[in-house]
């Protein structure tokens, strides 16, 4: 086989190694732990893979059985020439550039970059129409790894395992591990026959199926690849495979998935969505899960000042349910001010007619003045009067049934010609002017006028497919939500220092792109069940606990443990409070007042830390049982634990914090503190009943 090593570059401790098949001039990435070699390639039946994966329009079809399951690998692949690679410093960034060329004025350029000192790489396609025709495309890779067995002989019978995180509504994140003979990736007796799993989502939604996120595990070698994909529509992911090497790619969700084509003219170029990669050896996925999750740090460290501390937020739609008021707005300061908290939400409904229900009257985004008859601005300075920075709740991109906006049809998107209409919704043409001039008025303008300085962006629907474009539907989705994203950055442009949080029916778009533009997200729309402190727990996987807004409602007959469970989940990333506030009897308050002490005191933790999961196997996430752990160690020797009881025979609870280090106590939340102690660097728990909570302060041990 005439495959040579191209180059090799060092990445801290990742490597990039480039494999050129000189006959078939084809280049393949594979990304490898600094301190590891690859098999000789006479070891393993494999062909090259190529780095970028792509399909031309006209071009044929890959065989094998692909129709329907993978466009990868096909004539368009095979015409894409290894040409050059320039490797270029600016700064601190390495820029890997590989050239391919096809000979009728096609050129693909394969980016590959990596900021000193990171554990991550970026990789991205640009493809470049240097003929003198237009070209239509229906599949452009962001990412495409070769060779993902390259440590064992032969197919790596029973070596791999794949780990994805499935999504859905109030139910975000549950990771699932299947090994690749379980997938049908097994290659078949004769070498023929592609084998593959395509995954990802279709939709505005991006995290409505699965997160844009894989881990390939390598078990025999301990090494493990991770990906994520940073775009808020549609996107995949595919695992392919004819022979020995195991290939992984992905980007934009292709035509058969998407209905993704795009045509690019002459002189013209496209370039795809971000792709987050890392590899890394002797570390479990969820270590490397929070390995492609840090790469977001930078991006919020950069946010506004307030953020840095990770300030408590109070939100009142599960105290008003939509009928926020000036007036029930002031009884709730009344109660909440001097408590610690520092933002001050007005969710949905502020703006809805008499009568009408706030989730199909967003839209036309005119105070109402039943709910607020003096006016916007005098809740604000209420709310600013008794220490806090007032929020404000939009619905950007969609408009209510029962909204004036719903009717003026020619500025909302279309699919096949018709207005595109859901049960109670319809979406603004982002990419129209008059849309964006509306929403500069309707939303920035509000913001301003009234001094607002956080805005929650909700968006509780889906266009689906996708939207009439020239190209596909596919297409006019991904303009659409290119130019979403303009508008938000826009909002920043205009309120530097405004604070946002991303929300989609809570959870839906907490992919790196959105995530990268927003201080934080809802973590979910469970607001008051049992799994919420499971799905805080899962996220710690996919977004920086510092990002994820955690809810805890309290009722007026909650009891003390209930409020104590609801409140310690917060600390699982940001302390959210909402309900019956008013209501609370002082015995009540009191809890919460020491959820938000210790909160303020583990706060440095949760900013920057890693996280050490601990518990049973819990199947039903409506109906959990057993226990759940969770070990969060910061900088400078701090750290703090969570533990959750659900249903189930009570046992002692034992957790053992050796892999981490070596702590002792210096803190509790717990109703009863007699049940928990931290002896020989175990924290032991005791609970006295089901469905309770308890979270202990540490500090590491000085005979450490």
């Amino acid at each position: 086989m005439g495959v040579v090593l191209l180059n090799e570059y060092a990445l801290g401790d990742m490597k990039a190694c480039y494999y050129l098949d000189r006959e078939r001039e084809m280049a393949e990435l594979m990304l490898l732990p600094a301190d590891m070699a690859a098999v000789k390639w006479e070891d393993k039946n494999q062909e090259i893979d190529s780095l970028v994966q792509l399909k031309i329009i006209g071009d044929v079809y890959p065989g094998g059985y692909a129709g329907g399951g993978t466009l990868r690998q096909g004539e368009s692949v095979e015409r894409m020439k290894y040409r050059r690679q320039q490797c270029m410093k600016n700064n601190n960034v390495l820029d890997i550039c590989t050239v391919l060329e096809d000979a009728r004025g096609y050129q693909a350029r394969h980016h590959l970059k990596w900021w000193e000192g990171a554990d991550v790489v970026i990789s991205q396609t640009e493809f470049v129409n240097l003929s003198q025709k237009s070209v239509r495309l229906e599949l452009l890779s962001s990412f495409s790894l070769g060779g993902i067995t390259p440590f064992v002989k032969g197919d790596a019978y029973g070596c791999i395992d794949i780990h994805r995180v499935r999504s859905a509504w109030s139910m975000e994140g549950r990771m699932e591990a299947a090994s690749i003979e379980e997938l049908q990736l097994e290659p078949s007796w004769a070498g023929h026959a592609v084998r593959c799993e395509r995954f990802g989502q279709v939709g505005s939604l991006p995290v409505n199926h699965y997160f844009p996120h894989m881990i390939v595990e390598d078990k025999e070698s301990e090494v493990l690849w991770g990906m994520q994909i940073a775009h808020n529509a549609s996107w995949q992911m595919e695992l392919y495979r004819k022979d020995d090497g195991l290939a992984v790619s992905g980007g934009l969700a292709d035509r058969e998935f998407g209905h993704w084509t795009k045509r690019i003219f002459p002189r013209e170029s496209f370039i795809t969505p971000s792709a987050i990669l890392t590899v890394s050896r002797g570390r479990t996925p969820d270590d490397v899960s929070q390995r492609l999750v840090k790469a977001g740090i930078s991006a919020v460290d950069q946010g506004p000042e307030s953020e840095q501390s990770l300030p408590i937020v109070f939100n009142e739609y599960c105290t008003t349910w939509g009928c926020p008021s000036h007036e029930n707005i002031c009884e709730i300061l009344d109660v909440i001010k001097d408590r610690g908290f520092e933002y001050f939400v007005i969710d949905c409904g502020w703006y809805k007619e008499d009568g009408v229900p706030w989730d199909v009257a967003m839209g036309d985004y005119n105070v109402s003045p039943e709910l607020f008859p003096d006016g916007l601005e005098k809740t604000a300075a209420a709310i600013r009067e008794a220490g806090m920075l007032p929020g404000l709740w939009f619905e950007i991109d969609n408009v209510g049934s029962k909204a004036k906006a719903y009717r003026i049809e020619e500025h909302l998107l279309k699919r096949d010609g018709e207005t595109l209409t859901t049960n109670m919704r319809r979406f603004w043409d982002m990419s129209d002017p008059w849309v964006e001039r509306y929403l500069s008025d309707k939303v920035i303008g509000t913001l301003k006028r009234y001094d607002i300085g956080y805005m929650k962006m909700d968006y509780n629907d889906t266009i689906g497919l996708g939207c009439d474009d020239t190209d596909s539907l596919g297409e006019g989705l991904r303009k659409n939500m290119q130019a979403s994203l303009r508008f938000i950055q826009k909002v920043k442009a205009e309120i530097p220092d405004i604070v946002l949080e991303n929300c989609a029916s809570g959870g839906q778009k907490q992919e790196p792109l959105m995530m990268s533009e927003c201080s934080m997200s809802s973590f979910s729309d469970a607001h008051e069940c049992p799994e919420i402190p499971i799905i805080a727990a899962n996220l710690h996987r996919v977004i920086l606990p510092r990002q994820s807004q955690i809810w805890a409602v309290v009722r007026k007959e909650d009891s003390l443990k209930r409020i104590a469970y609801s409140i310690a989940a917060t600390f699982l990333g940001r302390m959210c409070i909402s309900g019956d506030v008013t209501d609370l009897t002082e015995q009540q308050w009191q809890i919460i007042d020491r959820g938000i002490a210790f909160y303020k005191e583990i706060a440095h933790a949760i900013k920057e830390g890693h996280t050490f999961w601990y518990g049973s196997c819990i199947n039903s996430y409506r109906h959990p049982k057993g226990w759940q752990g969770i070990l969060r160690v910061g900088v400078n020797g701090q750290a703090y634990a969570v533990i959750h009881v659900f249903d189930g025979d009570l046992e002692e609870i034992v957790m053992d914090m050796s892999q981490a280090g070596a702590f002792k106590m210096q803190g509790l939340y717990a109703l009863d503190e007699r049940g928990l102690e931290v002896k020989d660097n175990q924290i032991i728990y005791r609970p006295a009943e089901n469905m309770c909570a308890a979270a202990v302060r540490l500090i590491s041990s000085s005979d450490n």
